[in-house]
């Protein structure tokens, strides 16, 4: 058991959440997991990425190597290509599809969707759209891509779960549930569109 991956988006997206409920996940289930996070300008919409490695087995290193990521999960698609060269060979590239424009020479949309899909191994989801008509929350979008990468995390779903509880329960029941809601939202979108 052993997913490497590369959780990219801009600043204010949800990149560090997401990180703290896979590592809660991990650590509370007897895995071993290492991160690495750099949060740029983040305060000012800048990049901020988080590598997680997590396995059954001990790691040694934070940092992944070029050519080395199973998923990239970004919850902004510029940012999905920025990470590009970390993917291996036969890994998963999920990425939102509604963009953060935050310079003036941001690419056109269709050019960065068709980049994404002409990968081999994709899930390229309307997280906000979902977040906000199913889950009943635009600020839920974050853990709808999780659940979207989800199927390819090497760990049970369940953890995940757990991982969202154990973060989220001193906010109060209401925000678990939201927060998990969108999990199976993204999953369930994933699971249909591989």
């Amino acid at each position: 058991m052993k997913t490497d991956m590369v959780i990219a988006g801009v600043g204010g997206q949800g990149i560090l959440s997401i990180a703290a409920a896979l590592g809660s996940a991990a650590l509370d289930n007897d895995l071993h997991m290492k991160q690495a996070e750099t949060h740029g300008m983040s305060q000012r919409g800048g990049d901020v990425q988080s590598f997680m490695r997590i396995s059954d087995k001990p790691i040694y290193s934070d940092l992944i190597p070029k050519g080395g990521a199973d998923i990239i999960l970004s919850v902004e698609p510029m940012e999905a290509l920025r990470y590009l060269p970390y993917l291996k060979k036969g890994g998963y590239v999920v990425a939102n599809s509604t963009p953060f424009i935050n310079i003036t020479d941001y690419p056109e949309q269709e050019e960065l969707e068709a980049t994404i899909k002409a990968l081999p191994n994709y899930v390229l989801i309307d997280a906000d759209r979902i977040a906000k008509e199913e889950v009943g929350s635009a600020r839920a979008f974050n853990f709808v891509m999780l659940g979207a990468a989800s199927p390819f995390i090497d760990i049970p779903f369940e953890y995940l779960e757990e991982g969202i509880r154990k973060i989220f329960g001193r906010k109060g029941e209401e925000i678990v549930e939201m927060n998990i809601k969108a999990l199976h939202a993204g999953r369930k979108f994933s699971q249909e569109n591989k």
